[in-house]
């Protein structure tokens, strides 16, 4: 089987050279119309006319598959969306056929969603275009990464180098089912960060020190140390249940929200100038609070914008 290129594509940010993840984070500020949004029009709005950039998304999504057909309109690329109710995957093709078809009618880069690991590496390796990882299974979902990143240097005042350094960020939650962890780790640790996983242990395991990042089963011990608090959302799809089926482990949701639910009494103990994140969809009520959610420590809102630009970078760095 060819080896992959990781230069040609972005699979994911473990191992990514620091000289390069700087790069795109500097190139998706300049993008920024310094509001955290991104500028209409301009020099980058030709970057890349005549070249179509191919959304396949074979898992649900609303902000990742939204802020790529926007990040590729802003560029002046073409977008086609393709998910797999409307795609001949229902009929039995495998995605690496469905990819190739893809870009032999036109596709310069493709975009990958899917609920198995590996998936976009596997499509990397039998494409000559770009491939985009937009989320694999538990695997990682580099564009967050980057876009929590983003969201996070800028709200601390450090958009000048992107640097985390004798910060402490915490992933609360379902780490162990979580692509947004583990790229946010992967980043933020390259970046100086500190990084902690807190859950119950079915869901926040010691093994997840592999990541480079302390565990803890006691959110209320170590909230005060946090100076960002990503609250992951219970993926009950990725432990073969549903809403009402808990993830093992979890006793049951009123007593999941009791111990690690970011109410808004358990964030008033937050430290000073601490911000509140969560890479969506919100379950308000069970994760965090909607107070919370909507109040003057959350960034959840400029992690969505930030993706805009951070996508918009990828693309540009690939096709530009």
């Amino acid at each position: 089987m060819p080896a992959v290129d990781a230069q040609r594509h972005l699979l994911g940010l473990d191992g990514m050279d620091r000289s390069r993840l700087v790069s795109l984070l500097e190139r998706a500020r300049s993008f920024d119309d310094g509001t955290g949004r991104a500028t209409r029009g301009g020099e980058h709005a030709e970057l890349l006319r005549g070249q179509n950039v191919c959304n396949l998304f074979f898992e649900d999504s609303t902000r990742t598959r939204v802020s790529f057909s926007l990040a590729a309109t802003n560029l002046g690329a073409g977008v086609i969306d393709l998910t797999a109710p409307g795609s001949s995957v229902t009929k039995g093709e495998t995605i690496i056929d469905t990819a190739n078809v893809v870009e032999a009618t036109g596709g310069d880069a493709l975009v990958i969603r899917s609920s198995a690991p590996g998936a976009a590496q596997s499509v990397a390796r039998h494409v000559g275009v770009p491939v985009i990882n937009a989320g694999d299974g538990a695997h990682e979902h580099p564009t967050q990464g980057l876009l929590d990143i983003y969201a996070l240097a800028s709200a601390l005042g450090r958009a000048d180098a992107f640097e985390l350094s004798g910060r402490t960020v915490a992933s609360v939650g379902d780490s162990i089912s979580s692509r947004v962890a583990r790229s946010d780790f992967f980043g933020m640790i390259t970046r100086g960060a500190r990084g902690m996983c807190v859950g119950p242990p079915t869901l926040a395991p010691p093994a997840l020190r592999a990541m480079g990042c302390a565990v803890s089963s006691d959110l209320d011990a170590v909230l005060g140390e946090a100076d960002a608090v990503q609250m992951l959302r219970l993926q009950f799809e990725r432990h073969g249940g549903s809403g009402e089926r808990v993830p093992p482990g979890v006793g049951s949701l009123r007593e999941y929200r009791a111990l690690y639910s970011l109410t808004s009494e358990r964030a008033a103990s937050m430290k000073p100038g601490a911000f509140v994140m969560h890479p969506g969809p919100v379950n308000r009520g069970l994760e965090l609070d909607g107070a919370v959610a909507d109040g003057g420590r959350s960034i959840i809102l400029k992690q969505v914008s930030a993706g805009v630009l951070v996508r918009m970078a990828v693309l540009a760095e690939l096709l530009g």
